[in-house]
């Protein structure tokens, strides 16, 4: 928050595409790390920061905002930068009346009573989302657990109705019709590979507990050429070893599935989940209050 201070110590004007130029060269930021994006996708990691920086200097009446995406310094930001202070986090602003109403509007000022997220470098947006992976890491595991508990053959149809939800064999009944050549050569179901059917994805999967080895990958390398197929995927609940994924990596037509990839996709196609909540997260809208 100190950079973004001392960038409108000059008493000017300043927006926010001209902050986030001047501290990315400030901060020698690669690319890479300009456009890492939070795990929804929906904003920079970056421009996230500085924005919230902005909000938090502004609440505790350091900044301005004169119009819509622009700021300026107040006097008590300069009587700030003027004491020699050395770094400004949410434990310094607190001693501002404007950011302590703000923080218990948004609801954390108990939270902050217990040093947790006072002390947290984490923007609001970052925190929600890493409390959303955490939520979603623990479903994956319990998931997998509950995968692990079903026949094998319940395990195959999951597989088949996962890979339909993701775009592959058409419709389950199709798909299901496909799978009844269950068990040949070490394969367990084909499956279309787009819905016109004009190529077909052969499937091996495996409700272990052990680490699946470079051979079962080779043995079922052997399968597909066999069967004159393409293409093929092993889905697994466990894992596989570092051999097996080299040798797959090495013949170039076996997709490995291992079972924490397995569980994140079936909460990302809704298979073998439901919604227990939604939350909506809402932000002004700037344009309603443009006036002509």
């Amino acid at each position: 928050m100190l950079p973004l201070l001392q960038l409108a110590s000059d008493g000017l004007e300043h927006n926010m595409d001209e902050a986030y130029e001047i501290l990315a060269k400030q901060f020698a930021l690669t690319p890479e790390e300009r456009t890492e994006l939070l795990p929804s996708g929906g904003q920079s990691r970056y421009e996230n920061r500085v924005g919230w920086a902005r909000t938090y200097l502004t609440k505790a009446g350091l900044l301005e905002s004169p119009a819509r995406g622009r700021f300026r310094i107040t006097p008590l930001g300069l009587r700030t930068l003027q004491s020699g202070v050395a770094e400004i986090d949410n434990t310094y602003l607190r001693q501002f009346p404007g950011f302590i109403e703000f923080r218990k509007r948004d609801r954390s000022e108990i939270e902050g009573e217990s040093g947790g997220e006072e002390n947290s470098t984490n923007t609001p947006d970052e925190q929600l989302e890493q409390l959303h992976l955490l939520l979603q890491k623990q479903l994956a595991h319990d998931l997998l657990d509950r995968v692990k508990q079903c026949s094998p053959a319940f395990f195959e149809r999951l597989v088949v109705q996962l890979l339909v939800a993701m775009g592959y064999g058409g419709s389950v009944s199709d798909a299901g019709k496909a799978v009844g050549r269950s068990g040949d050569d070490g394969i367990d179901g084909i499956i279309k590979q787009d819905r016109l059917g004009l190529d077909n994805i052969y499937i091996q999967a495996k409700r272990w507990n052990a680490t699946v080895s470079s051979e079962v990958v080779r043995t079922f390398a052997g399968s597909l050429a066999v069967q004159k197929a393409n293409r093929g995927v092993i889905i697994t609940t466990s894992d596989f070893s570092s051999s097996a994924r080299e040798t797959a990596k090495t013949l170039g037509n076996i997709v490995l599935i291992d079972g924490e990839t397995l569980a994140l996709y079936m909460i990302e196609y809704n298979v073998g989940v439901t919604v227990a909540a939604r939350y909506e997260i809402k932000r002004v809208d700037r344009d309603f209050f443009e006036e002509d």
